[in-house]
């Protein structure tokens, strides 16, 4: 059974990001679990805080989430054509300290996908995460996209994907990622 952590980068309670993956894990069969993680409590990145108080429980608790993970499945939002601040915040906690994150990211799996109200998808957002996930040494997947736009017209009030083609699209990207994952995996373990 293939194990993937999905995070959000957006902390608003109806965040279609977050409904993204919500679908993805109603999507995903006996093949795959997915397991969904907030950013909600991980405070802002000080080195003071680091230094003082060490890394905080909720940064210790993701990276340990991580971990045990098979792949990553991150779901990000674009602001100002870019990776939203609570995001790259989270990632900067959960390379810390710098010693644990071949242990916590080296060789793991990832893929991204998003979803925005703007008419071009996450596009900008997907794209600048990358040189961060190539310093961190994971495995980015590039077999599909998926980045939805005018999610206001694709998901209704409670989060349930409404658009039958986007539905589609994320089955596929799901069943193409699941692939990668169990071929990197295979690979990690000769």
């Amino acid at each position: 059974m293939v194990k993937i952590l999905g995070i959000s980068g957006s902390l608003r309670d109806r965040s279609y990001n977050t409904a993204l993956l919500r679908a993805a894990r109603e999507i995903l069969n006996g093949d795959a679990v997915l397991d969904i993680a907030t950013l909600h409590d991980i405070p802002l990145y000080n080195e003071d805080i680091e230094s003082i108080e060490g890394i905080p429980q909720a940064v210790v608790a993701l990276q340990e989430k991580l971990v045990l993970a098979d792949g990553v499945l991150l779901a990000t939002p674009e602001y100002n054509n870019s990776i939203p601040g609570v995001l790259k915040n989270a990632i900067d906690w959960l390379s810390r300290p710098p010693k644990e994150i071949p242990r916590i990211f080296r060789d793991r799996p990832i893929a991204v996908i998003g979803a925005t109200m703007g008419g071009f998808g996450t596009v900008l957002s997907q794209n600048a995460l990358l040189p961060v996930l190539r310093r961190l040494g994971m495995r980015p997947w590039f077999g599909e996209q998926m980045m939805v736009s005018k999610a206001h017209n694709v998901f209704d009030e409670t989060g349930k994907i409404t658009d039958a083609v986007i539905n589609q699209q994320l089955e596929k990207f799901l069943t193409g990622y699941i692939h990668f994952i169990q071929a990197n995996n295979r690979v990690k373990s000769i």
